[in-house]
């Protein structure tokens, strides 16, 4: 409520708002208002999407996914399938060359794929039924498998988060527990460290040594990266109100995630565009951690996730009831994988004060439950006052840490306990495209150790999702979706808080914009 009460006001005085001191900049320069600052610019250490959208302008991908979500050649000129469907022979195409002017070998390859599976879920699925992978030349490489992995072309193509992005040997050699020192890639911009502003600013610069693709038209990630502009700034903007003056005034081009709240002015405006950022929306998901009490108990987790209404996480965090949904399991809606098993736990009638008796029949005895939430992203501020209000109201010993998302993402990193710098709970969010089924979803690998932050260790959940990856029909994949689900939601692996759709918006004179993605090539201005 305080979120829309907020926007509310931000919309209707945002005509009176002085204009930000920013540079004009050229017509040659993007200006762009991210989603949060980029905190983190190791592509592989974190899953945050301001992260993603960094990456793609830096590195390049072996395979791009189109907006079919079928994978096509990037880097990669082709490649041969032998023994069955167990040997890969792939070949990049020529000319490709890093930044610091070194070619891209396949010796680069192969590093980059070993560090990038270390912690995403799909690469790790891939190396687990690897035999070997080598670079026998410097312009290919050979992923021999133990048997037949037909996903390996999209496994190659993920957008992840984290996403695989080919660096050179030396630095994807870096331990995947630790970040990247340099930025060094072979894609379409380079990067400005001696512009960075942190909490500010970030700047990329055209890479004028950048060969596209030849052939093909753009799609999502796939077919040709031209760039038609020197520059792109990004400008973080955490007010919204700002941010819509800015765009208005023509003081930025693009705004990656107007909250929906502000859809009426946008969609009045001549002066600018707005379309939906996905067509698979955006998931919510509040995400426990595994390894501490309270949350180590998974009655806990299960009361828990329980006590929470999708409906009010969604109309706190999305507004405009036309924008979201609720009775939304682990696969997102209208999506293959989609289904009803356990969903009485999502859907069924919320009753906080039985839900408190169980919390102390399920074991709770009062422990400090450290919730963070960032105050720089409106939907995510707004399900950590959901989250927080459902919490005290259980009788839960809530110790609610707000601050900046890139706060919140290098914290959520520390395994640690919560009394020593570590966490409990946070909410974030994903592209339907990254929970579309068993072998994306990171929210869906229990294997310990690697698995994303809050690091649950469930056996039987993984052996079902390996069961999926394995399965020779789409039938068999439903069955086996609906025991994933049923046994998600049983041991309350994770909260999923509803689906909802947002906008992205940017200047009518900015055309070509890349659809599916926040991605920086093709667009020019007219």
């Amino acid at each position: 409520m305080q979120r829309r009460s907020f926007l509310a006001v931000a919309a209707g005085s945002v005509a009176s708002l002085s204009r930000p001191a920013l540079a004009q900049g050229q017509r040659n320069t993007l200006r762009f208002v991210p989603q949060s600052d980029l905190t983190v610019i190791d592509p592989v250490f974190t899953t945050a999407y301001v992260t993603r959208h960094h990456a793609l302008m830096i590195w390049d991908q072996l395979y791009g996914l189109d907006s079919n979500l079928q994978p096509q050649p990037q880097m990669v000129e082709g490649h041969t399938v032998e023994d069955d469907g167990k040997l890969w022979t792939f070949t990049l195409r020529p000319g490709l060359k890093f930044h610091d002017g070194e070619p891209v070998r396949g010796r680069d390859c192969v590093a980059s794929i070993r560090r990038w599976a270390e912690r995403n879920a799909e690469g790790g699925t891939l190396m687990a039924r690897v035999a070997e992978i080598t670079a026998p030349a410097d312009n290919r490489f050979v992923i021999r498998l133990q048997k037949p992995y037909p996903g390996i072309l999209s496994t190659l193509a993920r957008l992840g988060p984290p996403a695989l992005m080919i660096m050179p040997e030396r630095i994807a050699q870096t331990p995947s527990s630790q970040q990247i020192k340099e930025l060094i890639g072979s894609g379409p911009f380079r990067w400005k460290a001696d512009e960075r502003i942190v909490g500010a600013k970030v700047v990329y610069e055209k890479n004028r040594d950048y060969v596209p693709r030849q052939g093909g038209t753009p799609s999502w990630a796939a077919g040709p990266k031209v760039v038609h502009v020197d520059r792109v700034e990004w400008t973080v903007m955490p007010d919204p109100g700002t941010a819509m003056s800015a765009l208005q005034n023509g003081e930025v081009d693009w705004w990656e995630n107007p909250p929906n709240d502000l859809l009426p002015l946008l969609e009045g405006s001549r002066s600018l565009k707005a379309r939906r950022s996905s067509p698979l929306g955006i998931v919510g998901t509040g995400i426990f951690n595994h390894l501490h009490a309270p949350f180590n108990n998974p009655e806990i987790r299960r009361v828990v996730m329980e006590a929470f209404s999708q409906e009010d996480c969604m109309a706190a965090a999305a507004g405009e009831p036309s924008m979201w949904r609720a009775g939304v399991g682990v696969f997102p809606p209208e999506t293959p994988m989609a289904n009803d098993a356990g969903m009485a736990a999502i859907t069924g009638p919320r009753n906080l004060e039985a839900s408190k008796k169980a919390l102390q029949a399920a074991g709770y005895k009062g422990e400090r439950v450290v919730l963070m939430a960032a105050s720089d992203n409106p939907v995510l501020a707004a399900l950590g006052e959901v989250a927080n209000d459902v919490l005290r109201r259980l009788g839960m010993n809530v110790d609610y840490v707000v601050s900046d998302w890139g706060t919140l993402v290098q914290r959520r990193a520390s395994k640690a306990a919560p009394e020593a710098g570590g966490w409990n709970m946070f909410h974030t969010t994903w592209y339907g495209l990254d929970l579309i089924n068993p072998s994306v979803s990171q929210m869906l690998r229990t294997a310990g150790g690697q698995t994303y932050f809050g690091w649950p260790d469930i056996p039987e959940l993984e052996a079902l999702r390996n069961a999926w990856i394995d399965a020779s029909d789409l039938a068999e994949q439903k069955r086996l979706a609906r025991d994933i689900q049923a046994l998600a939601l049983k041991q309350a692996v994770y909260i999923p808080t509803g689906q909802y759709f947002n906008m992205t918006a940017y200047s009518a004179k900015l055309e070509d914009v890349p659809d599916g993605l926040h991605a920086f090539w093709s667009a020019r201005f007219t």
